[in-house]
């Protein structure tokens, strides 16, 4: 478990790794099934940080809900027609994708 100093560290970090990114540039990533769809309703820095302190807990009921899962085909294919832009983060060996609130 991380104290508060190592938590605030590792927010931080995600937080300035996060970019927008097109789906075209994840698409080969997407078929190595290395790409996390995280609903739009969650934050993503702090789904990131989860994952990677290790949160099993906090995972598998985003999971259950289905507010973080695998990347499906009908939504990797919507995302490729629509050329859309996705706020990304890397959590190895994931990456973390998010559609903004407004589609």
């Amino acid at each position: 478990m991380l104290n508060d100093e190592q938590g605030d560290a590792l927010r931080a970090k995600i937080n300035g790794e996060t970019a927008r990114m097109q789906w075209k540039a994840l698409e080969r990533f997407y078929a190595a099934g290395a790409v996390i769809a995280v609903s739009a309703d969650l934050d993503l820095v702090e789904v990131a940080y989860r994952i990677a302190s290790d949160d099993k807990e906090a995972v598998a009921q985003w999971m259950a809900g289905n507010k973080v899962a695998r990347v499906s085909d009908a939504q990797a294919s919507a995302w490729q027609e629509g050329d859309v832009a996705l706020w990304t983060v890397v959590v190895k060996p994931w990456i973390l994708v998010q559609q903004d609130k407004t589609h």
